[in-house]
């Protein structure tokens, strides 16, 4: 029996498409197509998937797949009608449409390779159908998050912290970073994750300077600072935390630093509220530091939605006027930057709320210094 989330949201992206005049909806991204069905096979690339969703404005929807997948997607994605596409894609969607009587295909244009549009415009072309490019429109279903949605992401927001709390007394001078973030992956793995939620950063000393660092063979010197920014997926959803500490004790210049970042963490948390603009957001934590001296070494967007994807709307970013609404879960990550120096993030998620924000981490280690 499908779970009772499922059917309101697919009765929710029907009446979009009703409004948009829209027949039959493609759906290629795999988020998406989980968030609406429930499948939760993964996509090796763009260019291998494991299915796609065909929904029409009105009846029943389908789960197109091959035979690899089919038995998984008719376990998993119950009220959609699973097809097996033996001779691809492009000859079942031939079949298809005409059956569902397709006048208007819609599809997720900023999700479809060029060589697939080709196909599909030339398949539209053949059938007589409208091809109707579409952006972000599960997506915009997604941004505000369910109560079941936001425990959902709690609890791996939670089991994230527990598993940083199990790997860092580990993370002591001589350890690199490579081997620092495959304990935490494998910690991850073993505490009951899915998986993580994106390649972990472990960046030690100068290193953390950027801030996508990737981990190396570098090793951890005693004075040095960690930087360390993981997350991983629970039941489907995500979660994104950053920390850094000294491997040892800091002195005064990190101190100050590290509570410039906090300070600017707490600033923006506290401007956090349904209705506030993302950009008004950003400038209250960008405000901070460079009011400290550092505004030159914080290029980056204070936040970005978490769900499904680590990396969702809204983004919070001194360019986006868009408004929080109550039920976003968005990150706050400000951070300093200095070439030869290293750098300090420090990140939280929290829930946006009608008059304030929810702070999901619980951890304040290494964040109050």
């Amino acid at each position: 029996m499908a779970a009772p989330h499922y059917p309101e949201r697919l009765a929710k992206l029907q009446a979009l498409l009703k409004r948009r005049n829209i027949s039959v909806f493609l759906v290629t991204h795999p988020a998406n197509r989980r968030y609406l069905s429930g499948y939760t096979a993964a996509d090796h690339d763009i260019q291998e998937s494991s299915g796609v969703l065909l929904i029409p404005a009105r009846g029943t929807p389908y789960l197109l797949t091959d035979s690899r997948f089919t038995l998984q997607a008719e376990e998993e994605a119950a009220g959609f009608t699973v097809r097996e596409y033996a001779a691809g894609l492009m000859a079942l969607l031939r079949k298809l449409l005409p059956e569902l009587g397709a006048a208007r295909l819609g599809f997720e244009s900023h999700y479809v390779l060029h060589a697939t549009a080709g196909k599909l415009v030339g398949l539209a072309g053949k059938l007589g159908v409208e091809l109707v490019p579409q952006t972000g429109l599960v997506e915009r279903l997604r941004i505000v998050k369910s109560e079941v949605e936001i425990d959902k992401i709690r609890a791996a927001v939670r089991l994230n912290e527990e598993v940083f709390a199990r790997v860092y007394p580990a993370i002591k001078p001589g350890m690199s970073e490579t081997a620092a973030a495959l304990a935490l992956e494998a910690a991850m793995r073993e505490m009951g994750a899915e998986s993580p939620s994106f390649e972990t950063i472990v960046a030690f000393g100068a290193n953390a300077a950027k801030p996508h660092a990737v981990p190396s063979s570098a090793t951890l010197n005693r004075g040095d600072l960690v930087l360390v920014d993981m997350g991983l997926v629970l039941d489907g959803y995500c979660s994104d935390m950053s920390r850094t500490f000294v491997a040892g004790r800091p002195d005064p210049v990190y101190t100050d630093r590290h509570r410039v970042v906090r300070r600017a963490q707490l600033a923006a948390m506290e401007t956090i509220r349904a209705g506030i603009t993302c950009r008004e957001v950003d400038l209250a934590a960008r405000r901070i530091i460079r009011e400290a001296g550092y505004g030159d070494f914080f290029g980056h967007a204070l936040g970005h939605g978490v769900g499904i994807n680590v990396h969702e709307a809204p983004r919070l970013s001194s360019r986006n006027r868009g408004k929080l609404r109550a039920g976003m879960v968005v990150t706050v990550e400000p951070g300093i930057y200095l070439p030869g120096w290293g750098g300090i993030r420090l990140e939280n998620m929290v829930v946006v709320r009608e008059t304030g924000c929810e702070v999901l981490n619980r951890d304040a280690t290494f964040l109050d210094l």
